[in-house]
């Protein structure tokens, strides 16, 4: 049965209106982020996010806590777990590798999801229940009872490769990374190579280790050896290999260097490949949405003489590109920024898609 695809951005969508009393569950791939988004989100509210990681309890004592006496009833009842509320303040509880829980572990889950108790014990009012699994046939699982999966809203969690360059910009991931990424988009979550003709313990690329890539860059004066070798054990070594070829061969025109003098850097922009000005178009639009391009009418200015260049020198398709993220409204600041602070940009814009 199909499940529906969601983004980051259809994510904190769905966490918006989905009511309290419901429970969410995200499927995806290990590393893209289900449990960092999902923290961040609401840790900005002000809400506590607690993560338990079923599948590393081995009894269900360590997820409902341990019995003891009673010696006013002379009866036995559970101790409340270390991360159980102690007031009314509701908590966002997740349940991380829900799939690889033990089955007694799972039938202890299935009162805390359909009633929000636990031992008896309820869970403050307005807390809410989202669970994340991996799914796929790499993975050591456990098979879900259909009475538990019915307890929750279930969506296959796919952030785009856009969604993660604007992360990645935003948190200080090394530029060459950033890059790479940008033009090989199809590496930012493995790198094509059948898992079942590879050792299991090869290191291939995810959303996590590009992280880890971009520690290792940083902390290097130059590429040496060693350095290629410490970064092959963690995205692979023929990731690695592309990757260094990459930086090899940089000197690049940034989307900085467009918007601030767009003149100076028009000779290397006539020698760019279709590939290169479109994977431009996109850093041209984050950093219009991180606020980086310098002085306002400076960029303005130069982002037309860009645009004017895409449509009268051949590059048509490029700017049909452009436009269509535009129109997409990926980059919500971005577009707001040529709607308001660029209204001849927005004006070409419009007429390049009229023309169309």
């Amino acid at each position: 049965m199909a499940i529906i695809d969601i983004s980051v951005r259809d994510l904190y969508k769905i966490l918006e209106f989905t009511p309290a009393r419901h429970n969410i569950m995200l499927i995806g791939k290990h590393g893209i982020g289900k449990s960092q988004i999902i923290t961040g989100y609401y840790e900005a509210k002000g809400m506590k996010v607690t993560t338990l990681f079923l599948g590393q309890m081995s009894d269900p004592g360590d997820l409902i806590g341990l019995p003891r006496k009673d010696e006013k009833c002379d009866r036995t009842v559970f101790m409340p777990p270390y991360w159980f509320p102690t007031d009314s303040t509701p908590i966002v509880l997740f349940l991380d590798e829900l799939n690889r829980a033990r089955p007694e572990i799972l039938q202890t889950v299935m009162d805390l999801v359909l009633n929000r108790k636990l031992a008896g014990k309820c869970l403050p009012e307005g807390s809410r229940i989202i669970s994340a699994i991996n799914d796929g046939e790499e993975y050591q699982l456990t098979d879900l009872d259909p009475a538990l999966v019915s307890r929750f809203n279930i969506y296959q969690f796919k952030p785009t490769a856009g969604e993660w360059l604007m992360w990645a910009s935003k948190h200080g991931i090394d530029q060459h990374v950033i890059d790479f990424i940008n033009m090989n988009p199809d590496l930012l979550d493995g790198d094509g190579r059948d898992p079942e003709e590879i050792s299991p313990l090869a290191p291939r690329p995810d959303r996590r280790s590009w992280e880890r890539v971009s520690d290792i860059i940083k902390q290097v004066d130059s590429i040496t050896t060693s350095a290629k070798k410490a970064v092959a054990g963690i995205i692979g070594i023929p990731t690695a290999n592309l990757l260094f070829e990459s930086i090899s061969a940089s000197g690049k025109i940034t989307a900085e260097m467009v918007l601030s003098d767009f003149n100076k850097h028009l000779q290397g922009l006539d020698r760019m490949m279709p590939h290169h000005i479109t994977a431009l178009n996109e850093e041209i639009y984050r950093c219009l949405e991180l606020g980086k391009q310098g002085d306002i009418k400076t960029s303005s200015d130069n982002l037309l003489k860009y645009l004017k260049w895409l449509t009268d020198n051949g590059k048509r398709e490029c700017m049909a590109h452009f436009c269509s993220i535009f129109e997409g409204a990926s980059y919500a600041k971005a577009n707001l920024f040529i709607m308001t602070k660029a209204p001849a940009c927005l004006q070409h814009i419009n007429n390049f898609i009229k023309n169309l």
